[in-house]
């Protein structure tokens, strides 16, 4: 059957106005007829983009054609709105041709583009994510959505801190086509480390992750998302829905003998204080990171440490054109990224490469720094692209530190502007470490608190999975940008 060369006609069950269905390679096409009995003829389209377009279900006994999709985000709404039509297929057109037909589109929308339909899925609510609002924005805004795609879920509603790290440590890997949270980063944080130290750690660690943003701190949605839509709970829906498995490097912590991993930063001197000390200013959302920076200008206290980093490129310019380039090139995204994750190899964690031990070609950094700020994905906050020109799965972590004048150091911060300031260093690195020179000091990991202690960090190349509609970190960075 071609797709295009067939129209569905439907007289909804709530207004009983016909309309008439059209599924092309553009778009999804629905002709509304408003005409009144014995008016004039009046009809209005909509146009639903392929992406915004949950599920077309057909059911044959009762004739019955239910079509959901996303509306998208107004100005004056915080998200985009769900939309469910349903009604009776009219005319003489066969069960057997609308049924072949729905399916037929349904598979255009997620086989033919590498996606699996109807996810079974894990998610975690954490009820008192952020500012207290998930519970809230899973019931009103993501389980509908959820639902109308026609995902099996499995709800998991957060007590305690290390409730998910313990869930999915035992977690029946067979039974979970992908994991969503409903929080910040920190859930993120716990739900990967939970699946590192399953028994089947490579297995567990290729399980799709994806975020709803309902926390203080949403730095990966959005980075997969996208600025315009990362605080949008819907959009964040829609990408656990129609997200095709991404890979993406994860993080060895090596601390006091003990592993831990870590997905998105670590972060020493102002940027530690202003995630770590503002704890009490969470009802300010990401305005509290600003207000954070902005007391630490004000104090200016140089962390006290030693860096030593095994640098992989410390060139900016060659680092802005190496992301134009992957981006271009839209590695690990589409059905290549999907089959892989389907096919789970199983087996003990990577082992760490670099000895505490080992001084060969690293890097020392003994001036006073006024921060370290070491990570992957542009974005740690709205109006903070702290590494513009990372990638997903480069192998390398990036490392940004300053020695001084933060003033224009965070200047066009927003936009990732200030990566061509010329006083703050930025690295590509394979490793770094860590020694503190006092006793007082803040270590923040992927915004939660870490003993202020002598650390090791270590890259584990395409080591965990995300989910994205894009195959790639949404932002908007080129060598064409102009340098400061």
């Amino acid at each position: 059957m071609i797709l295009s060369d067939t129209r569905v006609a439907v007289r909804l069950d709530s207004s009983h106005h016909n309309l008439t269905l059209h599924y092309t390679e553009k778009a999804f096409y629905i002709l509304h007829d408003l005409r009144k009995a014995g008016g004039p003829r009046h009809t209005r389209t909509h146009d639903i983009l392929h992406h915004n377009l949950l599920r077309v279900a057909f059911d044959s006994t009762t004739r019955s054609l239910t079509v959901s999709y996303l509306k998208p985000k107004k100005k004056n709404k915080p998200h985009a709105s769900l939309v469910v039509l349903t009604g009776v297929v009219q005319g003489n057109v066969s069960n057997e041709v609308v049924s072949t037909w729905a399916e037929g589109v349904m598979k255009s929308l997620y086989e033919d583009h590498g996606v699996l339909r109807c996810r079974r899925l894990l998610v975690f609510v954490n009820p008192h994510g952020g500012v207290g609002k998930g519970e809230k924005i899973f019931e009103k805004v993501v389980e509908p959505v959820l639902l109308a795609a026609g995902c099996d879920l499995t709800v998991v509603r957060t007590t305690h801190h290390g409730h998910a790290f313990d869930y999915v440590k035992d977690l029946e890997l067979d039974k979970v086509d992908a994991i969503a949270t409903v929080s910040g980063d920190g859930l993120i944080h716990e739900v990967l480390n939970g699946l590192a130290q399953h028994a089947d750690p490579m297995s567990a660690l290729r399980i799709p992750v994806a975020p709803i943003p309902a926390g203080s701190g949403n730095g990966l949605a959005l980075n997969l998302i996208g600025i315009k839509h990362g605080f949008d709970s819907a959009s964040a829906a829609l990408n656990i829905v129609k997200g095709r498995p991404m890979k993406t490097d994860l993080f060895s912590i090596t601390q006091g003998g003990k592993r831990s991993f870590s997905f998105m930063s670590q972060s020493l001197g102002l940027m530690a204080d202003l995630d770590l000390d503002t704890e009490h200013l969470r009802w300010m959302g990401d305005t509290r990171f600003i207000y954070g920076m902005l007391r630490g200008i004000v104090t200016f206290n140089p962390a006290p440490i030693q860096l030593s980093i095994k640098v992989a490129e410390d060139n900016k310019d060659v680092m802005a054109e190496t992301l134009f380039t992957r981006v271009q090139e839209k590695l690990s995204s589409g059905k290549e990224a999907a089959e892989e994750s389907s096919v789970r190899e199983s087996g003990a964690l990577p082992t760490l490469k670099y000895l505490p031990d080992d001084n060969e070609d690293w890097t020392v950094i003994e001036d006073p720094i006024l921060f370290v700020y070491a990570g992957q994905g542009p974005y740690v906050g709205r109006d903070y692209m702290a590494f513009p020109v990372s990638l997903p799965d480069d192998g390398m972590i990036d490392i940004a530190t300053s020695r001084g004048e933060i003033v224009s150091a965070i200047s066009g911060a927003e936009t990732g502007e200030n990566f061509w300031f010329p006083k703050l260093q930025y690295y590509k690195a394979q490793a770094y470490r860590v020694k503190p020179l006092s006793t007082k000091g803040n270590l923040s990991i992927d915004g939660e608190r870490f003993p202020f202690e002598e650390f090791q960090v270590e890259v584990h190349p395409r080591l965990g999975t995300f989910l994205s509609c894009y195959g790639r970190y949404v932002a908007d960075f080129s060598p064409r940008t102009a340098k400061k």
